[in-house]
């Protein structure tokens, strides 16, 4: 018993569910990655994809659960002037960082996998909070229909 004395040991209880705004920002925070592993792969000429299971059913009735690769889209595109813009989606909806302002504006690729770093962290630690909050709400208006 001497050994279990060196540990602390409190009450706890394990949350049953997470709170909706740390669900967003979780959500939010993983498109961002794939955003940045998909930016790395098409700097260095590859490609990137996520491997996503679906629950089918085959010619006898039998569901069967496959594994396919799920596309993902670039949220980049090169402006008229040469430079790479950079919109941040939640869901179809587009995050406006300040009012009237979408997109990020960077130089190449480097920059762009920079960029998309700094906007994951700042995801994380809940600084767009707000933006992502009037876009679930608009995506959630979309379905009511």
């Amino acid at each position: 018993m001497s050994t279990l004395n060196s540990l602390k040991m409190v009450n706890s209880k394990k949350p049953t569910a997470i709170p909706p705004v740390l669900h967003r920002r979780n959500k939010l925070a993983n498109k961002v990655w794939e955003q940045i592993q998909l930016a790395k792969a098409s700097k260095e000429g590859g490609t990137f994809t996520v491997k996503k299971f679906k629950t089918v059913k085959d010619i006898t009735g039998a569901r069967k659960t496959i594994e396919h690769e799920k596309r993902i889209r670039q949220w980049w595109f090169v402006a008229m002037d040469g430079k790479v813009c950079l919109n941040i989606r939640y869901g179809a909806k587009i995050i406006e960082f300040a009012k009237g302002k979408t997109a990020v504006e960077v130089n190449s690729a480097d920059e762009l996998i920079k960029a998309l770093e700094i906007i994951k962290v700042a995801v994380e630690a809940g600084e767009l909070d707000t933006q992502i909050e009037a876009a679930s709400g608009a995506v959630r208006a979309g379905f009511g229909r």
